[in-house]
């Protein structure tokens, strides 16, 4: 997608001139509408939970400048207003704030500086279908009208993703982090042994970055605090003659040393998606 966005509004990955959106269609018939509108609201709901982030719903009704007649839109509205209320979701109204084709549900995240940005939508269109004279063969063997449904999850992508990391400061969950751990040899003669700690890892399926510098441990240490790397793995002449690692933190906190497999699913266990 394009956005003709003038030069002083741009904002890093927040508003862009090109973008890209997890955008989909979902026709249904009318008697199918409520039901579809509801497994939307709980997708959305799964995958903000997933983030933990907050966010606020807004029924944005019909604009001055749309297409299709009065009933479609009546009929679209109520039955967004409908799904919500069902659902017990508070949410706000914006008047005129809908496509200009359909009224649409809009949910705006909450971001670290505690502002708003539109990612999810979903929109209900009783007009397109009629335009592009879609139909659909009824089980009485009528032809009728199908209702489209417009939805969006995350929205743009890259304004998710700068939302996203401000969300986190960078800090993300082991699941979601670039890298999930370092494995820092003490010494130059401990580079052997990392590289079998890290083929180990590597093994389990994480995402493991081995820092070979010939560096003080504690310089290796800051550095992968300051790229907020999760875990540590120090490797040194006790952890080599026992087969283990000394796990840290990027919080500081030291974990007592652990056989290397103890670790793995440690990580795998942490790195475990669980919906809320």
């Amino acid at each position: 997608m394009y956005s003709h966005e003038e030069s002083g509004v741009l904002h890093g990955l927040t508003r862009v001139r090109g973008f890209t959106q997890d955008d989909a269609h979902i026709l249904c018939t009318p008697e199918q509408l409520q039901d579809e509108i509801t497994g939307i609201l709980q997708f959305v709901k799964d995958v903000m939970g997933l983030f933990g982030f907050e966010y606020e719903v807004e029924l944005s009704t019909r604009p001055e400048k749309s297409i299709g007649g009065d009933e479609a839109w009546t009929q679209a509205t109520a039955a967004l207003k409908l799904a919500l209320e069902s659902h017990g979701i508070p949410y706000g109204t914006d008047p005129g704030g809908g496509a200009f084709y359909g009224p649409k549900i809009d949910v705006k995240l909450k971001d670290a500086l505690d502002r708003r940005w539109q990612c999810a939508t979903i929109q209900a269109d009783f007009t397109l279908p009629e335009r592009f004279d879609l139909t659909y063969v009824a089980p009485d063997g009528e032809r009728r009208r199908p209702v489209m449904l417009h939805r969006v999850i995350l929205g743009s992508i890259e304004r998710f993703i700068g939302v996203l990391i401000e969300h986190f400061a960078g800090a993300f969950p082991l699941w979601l982090a670039p890298v999930q751990v370092a494995v820092l040899p003490i010494t130059d003669r401990h580079i052997p042994y990392a590289r079998e700690v890290e083929g180990i890892l590597r093994s389990r399926g994480l995402r493991v970055e081995l820092d070979e510098r010939n560096a003080k441990l504690g310089y290796k240490i800051r550095e992968a605090q300051l790229q907020k790397v999760p875990y540590m793995a120090v490797v040194g002449d006790k952890e080599a003659a026992e087969g283990a690692v000394s796990p840290r933190q990027r919080t500081g906190e030291e974990i007592a040393m652990m056989p290397v497999d103890d670790f793995a699913r440690r990580l795998e266990d942490e790195a475990t998606i669980r919906l809320s």
